[in-house]
């Protein structure tokens, strides 16, 4: 099939490549030339595993190329994603300029029947909205349906090719047809292809992402609950989790929930509540919940330190809102950074791959370590923010030698506090005794 993908972000890029690889003509559009550029020369602009070697693969075989040509990508293509960012405004909800001028942009280059899908995630409605943008200015015929992702940042190919489920919003059997066939490929083991009505599949997203936000929220007030009475959240987590009605994902306590997903997804699914009149109030301490937990751990650092921590020198391992990414957005370790300076701390991070990141939101008020014991150096106490692998068994010996005071704030709670205490360090985790 001739496939269209506009925007080439996270979620646009992946659909472009993982398509491709199953054989289809794809074209990835953006009006980013920069970033086109980059592209065509096998660069990926951001950080996912096993992304590049795929595009790389597929532009080598001629079946995925790129373009700033968005109308011409329109034109030359039977189906036609709409994967551009849609960020939060100031009241919550999401920002449709970008989806709705793309929508525009189909009209205008209508030039043959065309099945048109909401990939980006977006409030229910949008499909109608989308629907009459492209209808103002063409009179060709067109199906809009709603395909929202499910894809994990660091795991987004995987999720893509191998997928728990496909959800597709559809109104009309042709667009049904065709999309049995895109997707066939994806689904040959048995995981459903789902049918639904636009408006449900619109909603399942946010409904998702919320359940998933709650259970995080949960077990933030679940460790912080432990604290007071002496229990360990992670003992209480695995009695929980080992409920097969509830299981164990998503039930690891934490500095919060960030990224590009969750805390839009709420506050705009919060709005749309709104809007409609439903009071959403679970939701809102879910929000209320993750905002106060992302404060803790300079609460932490703080207490560790004894209070004042002006003059000091915090060690951060972890920028990234998770690992196996070099997102930011919404990253715990940036209210944890800047809470650091403003009490005259001083701050040198290490990241595997966030620091570029990172720089362009700190600039050179903090300093960055070569790997992670490089920021370990003099340091009155190290913060863990990002989980990732590298960071789960280092040479504490090392560490503490470094390390002008042996303290360790963990925000995933990647030790045992027998065996820090054993070792002579300060230790400090959510939950844990």
């Amino acid at each position: 099939m001739n496939v269209a993908v506009i925007g080439t972000g996270y979620v646009g890029l992946v659909v472009g490549a993982c398509l491709a690889k199953t054989g289809n003509s794809v074209i990835c559009a953006d009006v980013d030339g920069e970033k086109i550029k980059q592209l065509k020369d096998d660069r990926i602009p951001i950080h996912e595993p096993g992304l590049e070697p795929l595009v790389a693969e597929n532009q080598a075989a001629g079946r995925l190329t790129f373009t700033t040509d968005v109308g011409a990508a329109v034109a030359a293509s039977e189906i036609v994603f709409i994967a551009v960012g849609t960020p939060s405004d100031e009241d919550g909800s999401a920002d449709l300029q970008h989806v709705l001028s793309v929508a525009e942009t189909i009209g205008d280059n209508m030039n043959s029947p065309k099945v048109v899908i909401t990939k980006s995630t977006v409030p229910v409605g949008t499909a109608e909205k989308v629907r009459a943008a492209i209808a103002a200015r063409t009179s060709t015929s067109f199906h809009v349906c709603s395909n929202p992702e499910f894809l994990k940042e660091g795991a987004a190919v995987d999720d893509f090719m191998k997928p728990d489920r496909v959800v597709v919003g559809v109104e009309s059997e042709e667009a049904t047809k065709i999309l049995t066939e895109l997707y066939g490929p994806f689904v040959r083991t048995g995981n459903p292809l789902i049918f639904m009505d636009v408006r449900s599949a619109e909603l399942t997203k946010y409904a998702a992402n919320a359940m998933l936000a709650t259970r995080i929220s949960f077990m933030n007030q679940v460790a912080e609950l432990c604290e007071k009475v002496g229990a360990d959240v992670n003992l209480v987590r695995k009695g929980v989790g080992s409920d097969s009605r509830i299981g164990p994902a998503f039930l690891f306590p934490g500095p919060g929930y960030g990224g590009s997903c969750f805390p839009k997804d709420v506050r705009a699914l919060l709005k749309t509540g709104a809007e409609v009149g439903v009071s959403l109030d679970l939701l809102e301490s879910v929000e209320i919940v993750n905002e106060r937990q992302k404060q803790k751990l300079l609460g932490k650092v703080k207490d560790a330190l004894g209070g004042d921590i002006s003059g000091k020198s915090v060690a951060v391992w972890g920028l990234a809102f998770k690992a196996e990414t070099d997102d930011m957005r919404e990253s715990p370790a940036i209210p944890l950074i800047e809470g650091l300076l403003d009490a005259g701390a001083k701050v040198r991070a290490y990241d595997p791959v966030a620091e570029g990141n990172a720089e362009r939101i700190f600039g050179e008020r903090i300093d960055y370590g070569k790997n992670e014991y490089d920021v370990l150096d003099g340091a009155d106490a190290l913060v863990i923010v990002t989980e990732w692998l590298a960071f789960r068994n280092p040479d504490f010996g090392k560490m503490k030698t470094l390390m002008r005071q042996p303290v360790i704030v963990d925000g995933r709670n990647l030790y045992e506090p027998a065996k820090l205490r054993d070792m002579g360090f300060t230790y400090r985790a959510f939950g844990r005794p």
